[in-house]
């Protein structure tokens, strides 16, 4: 018999669920890897399943070995647990016979980029590598949203693209083309979904054999899955209901590879009769960790803005979230630095930190601190900085451009990074970034390399280009191993799924979170960019801190603006290196202490802290709700809660935009009352001004 004494009422309810549709909506930390292990070891006690017909789904190879390991742990055998890919890939190897007979066989190619690299030479494109990367990107998304050749161009018209559309579609198609060759057939990781779902869907004997061999499936990261895996997962499925999906629409961050949480959204609609459950007890973040990611998730709009759960921190009390600015790139990577020295000292382990930052390029500043410091680290889901492809050429470039004996005697010093600016620019390194992922990643490790060579020439008046190389040399030669036991460095989205003691997310200004495409692109990509911070939050288990810089130089123009993600949260920030002073939505704004009561959260203070409010226009504010309660016929607090409308008569806004800075006031009730609420004040304060002139 399971015991099920582990579990909190929430994950007991959806691992007791019954036998058939089920969607869990996880929040971070709270606890859906131990849920699902529970749920699968309780459909296999109770007898509604067997081992050998569960096919477990995850999004990482090692969230499918963990998901094994404790099932074993609880006794249980025979579970597989895979990737998408992986599964495909086994079951293509055991059905190809029956699809395609013995005379054609097929390999998986590993190794993509030489079939891009003709099909884009056969198209006539002869460009750079990281725009060939950009283009198979491209074809990715393409292929992952079910969107053929013949379609793409119309199709991807809404996205940022790295060449013409109709070049790319050329380039696609020339792409398929190629992997048809006299051996047999070559396929790369898409068309394994893309021939599973095939043979499932019109080989009738194929799928009744599969579908009597698994008959229970369990979906994690749910919100992340491609139009092209959920018609797998459906082929899997047949006219079956045996599903158990896990996700958090608030958590998407791969939209851009053409991951859609709209399945996950629609999943009531798909299964009328399907159990739904909310895992909202954070077992991972201290309270203030997570009341700081509700506040961050409750500014989202949107669809998906409209499923948030509200974590509740289970742990116990630890350290406010510590929001710092700084004057430039470098106090920043300096001031990280020395706060990863006193957590050291204090006990907390290297490899419970990390730093996480947007792109990978941002990596090179923290790099060189840490360094400096003496801190080990190493960099996640990313190359160091000096063992970079683009690095490595623009060294050789500034090897070769040293070697010269006619450079400009005056470019020594601070003018030395015109040097390096010349050196890059036949390698593609121009004054405006470029569109395509690839591109972009590649000009900005460039402008950091620019970035760091205008540093050193402050700091050595003197410093020529032989000199510059030698510095270089020295800083990558003095970069520790990697090793377990070090500080992370991470992108947030290779960050997804981790979590640390303490967690430093750098960088956050207006271009970098959210980034500048995503600005050009609208709404929807910066609430991405939203969710992203969300992610970052939530990785931390007990120390956070954030910070931004407001010039990327030393002594440079302080131009930058800190996140709009953080404008709800941290006061307008200083400009010398100090904590901002932090005005949580949560805090009392005249005594600063943490507000308990939904109410308290309202105004923003205490109970018992002085109100600013105009009581005069506080009674107008009730007598107007009541007479339109009246007339409407329902309670009073539906229309406004007494704690609105003390709010609006301490904050006494004069337009819309005003009332939608209180809470409990949303475009809806701007648009049905916004005008009368307007009127309410305009005539009380106006009435009462003119007496006291009088």
């Amino acid at each position: 018999m399971i015991d099920l004494s582990h579990l909190d009422d929430d994950q007991r309810l959806a691992a007791t669920a019954p036998r058939g549709p089920v969607a869990i909506l996880a929040g971070a930390g709270t606890g859906k890897t131990r849920t699902i292990t529970y749920r699968l070891a309780y459909l296999i006690d109770q007898g509604f399943t067997s081992p050998q017909r569960v096919m477990a789904v995850t999004f990482t190879k090692r969230a499918a070995a963990e998901m094994v390991q404790r099932i074993r742990q609880m006794g249980i055998g025979g579970v597989q647990a895979r990737t998408f890919h992986a599964a495909a890939f086994k079951q293509l190897s055991y059905f190809w016979p029956k699809i395609a007979g013995n005379n054609l066989p097929w390999r998986l190619v590993d190794k993509k980029f030489p079939l891009i690299r003709q099909a884009a030479h056969e198209v006539g494109i002869r460009t750079t590598p990281e725009h060939l990367r950009d283009l198979l990107s491209e074809i990715e998304w393409a292929k992952s949203s079910l969107v053929l050749p013949e379609t793409y161009a119309e199709k991807a018209s809404h996205r940022s693209l790295p060449d013409d559309p109709d070049t790319i579609a050329k380039v696609f198609q020339r792409y398929e083309q190629l992997k048809t060759t006299p051996e047999g057939m070559l396929l790369d990781y898409d068309d394994l979904l893309i021939h599973v779902a095939g043979a499932l869907t019109r080989s009738p004997a194929i799928a009744e054999e599969f579908r009597e061999q698994y008959r229970t499936f369990v979906v994690d990261e749910y919100q992340d899955v491609t139009p092209l895996q959920q018609r797998v997962l459906e082929a899997w499925l047949g006219d079956r209901d045996d599903l158990t999906v896990v996700g958090d629409a608030n958590q998407t961050i791969y939209s851009f590879t053409g991951a859609t949480p709209d399945y996950l959204l629609n999943f009531e609609r798909t299964y009328p009769h399907a159990t739904v459950v909310k895992l909202q007890r954070d077992y991972r973040s201290t309270p203030e960790v997570t009341e700081l990611a509700n506040t961050v998730i409750d500014q989202a709009t949107g669809r998906m803005a409209k499923t948030r759960l509200r974590l509740q921190g289970m742990r116990k009390s630890g350290p406010k979230p510590v929001f710092t600015a700084y004057d430039d790139e470098s106090a920043e990577a300096r001031g990280v630095a020395r706060r990863i020295q006193q957590l050291l000292r204090d006990g907390v382990p290297a490899s419970e930190i990390a730093i996480l930052y947007r792109i990978n390029a941002q990596s090179a500043v923290f790099e060189q601190a840490l360094e400096s410091a003496g801190i080990i680290y190493q960099v996640r889901g990313g190359e160091e900085f000096f063992q970079r492809r683009e690095i490595q050429q623009a060294m050789t470039a500034l090897r070769n451009l040293a070697q010269r004996d006619d450079l400009p005697p005056e470019a020594v010093g601070p003018e030395i990074h015109r040097l390096v600016r010349a050196a890059l620019a036949p390698l593609g390194f121009g004054p405006e970034e470029p569109t395509g992922t690839q591109a972009r990643e590649r000009w900005q490790s460039f402008q950091a390399l620019v970035s760091l060579t205008e540093q050193l020439g402050h700091t050595i008046p003197d410093l020529t280009l032989p000199g510059l190389l030698l510095q270089l040399q020295q800083r990558a030669e003095a970069k520790h191993p990697p090793v377990m036991n070090g500080v992370t460095l991470a992108s947030l989205h290779a960050a997804k799924g981790l979590e640390w003691d303490a967690v430093f997310l750098v960088g956050l200004t207006e271009g970098s979170l959210p980034i500048s495409h995503a600005i050009k692109a609208g709404d929807a990509a910066i609430e991405e960019e939203r969710r992203l911070f969300y992610v970052g939050v939530t990785r931390a288990r007990e120390y956070l801190f954030h910070s931004w810089a407001f010039a990327r130089q030393e002594g440079g123009r302080k131009s930058r603006k800190r996140t709009r993600f953080l404008d709800t949260i941290v006061a307008d920030p200083p400009t010398r290196e100090i904590p901002a002073k932090v005005v949580h939505a949560h805090v009392c704004q005249a005594c600063g202490q943490m507000l308990t009561t939904p109410a308290q959260r309202v105004v923003k203070r205490c109970d018992d802290c002085p109100s600013p409010a105009r009581m005069d226009v506080y009674e107008a504010l009730r007598q107007w709700r009541s007479a339109t309660a009246q007339e409407q016929k329902v309670p009073a607090y539906i229309i406004f809660t007494d704690a609105t409308l003390l709010a609006i008569a301490e904050q006494l806004p004069t337009d819309e935009a005003g009332l939608l800075t209180i809470s409990g006031i949303g475009p809806v009730k701007v648009e049905r009352f916004g005008a009368e609420l307007l009127a309410v004040i305009a005539a009380t304060t106006s009435v009462n001004e003119a007496g006291s002139d009088s």
